[in-house]
């Protein structure tokens, strides 16, 4: 019965339509995406999260390159505080063909695939905005745990401009690794 709810779950996550998202265009990825660059630790900086990541701490989301050219994800976070129980959520990317690498579908349970969209990549590969067209949910990330807070507030300003309602965007708290 677990499984049944956890994929029913799922499906609402990924079939979740906002109707004010239907009135915008579709989000324009960036043109290229070096995967190999790409690949690695991201720290989870700001989100409009989905149900099972939405009191995460210390959240981070690590990309490893497989020889098919899809990409192993592992997300990684503590839930509910930073003492919290560590959780993770492992699924795979699949780079859509002529997408310059920059969108792809994320598959946590088959056979379905959420949508991808690398819309904003900092030149240096050091920060990143993951988005949806249907602006429902939306991922800052950085390759460390903070940020300045003049990048963060570039990032979230790149966010409104995409056309994400400001008020669901959670700062997502991380304490400094050693």
């Amino acid at each position: 019965m677990r499984i049944l709810t956890t994929l029913l779950l799922a499906c609402l996550m990924l079939f979740n339509v906002n109707t004010f998202a239907k009135e915008l265009p579709p989000i324009t990825p960036v043109p290229h995406v070096d995967l190999p660059r790409f690949m690695g630790d991201w720290y989870v900086i700001a989100t409009i999260p989905t149900r099972f990541e939405k009191n995460a701490y210390d959240a981070l989301e690590v990309y490893t390159l497989k020889p098919d050219g899809h990409v192993a994800t592992s997300f990684h976070f503590r839930d509910d505080g930073f003492d919290g129980e560590r959780k993770e959520i492992h699924s795979t990317g699949f780079v859509k063909p002529g997408s310059g690498n920059a969108v792809w579908g994320v598959q946590v349970f088959w056979p379905l695939k959420a949508q991808y969209i690398v819309a904003w990549l900092k030149d240096d590969y050091s920060q990143v905005i993951v988005a949806r067209d249907a602006r429902d949910y939306m991922w800052v990330m950085a390759r460390t745990p903070t940020i300045a807070q003049a990048d963060y507030d570039a990032l979230l300003a790149r966010v409104k401009a995409l056309g994400y309602p400001m008020d669901k965007v959670r700062k997502v708290p991380q304490q400094a690794r050693q």
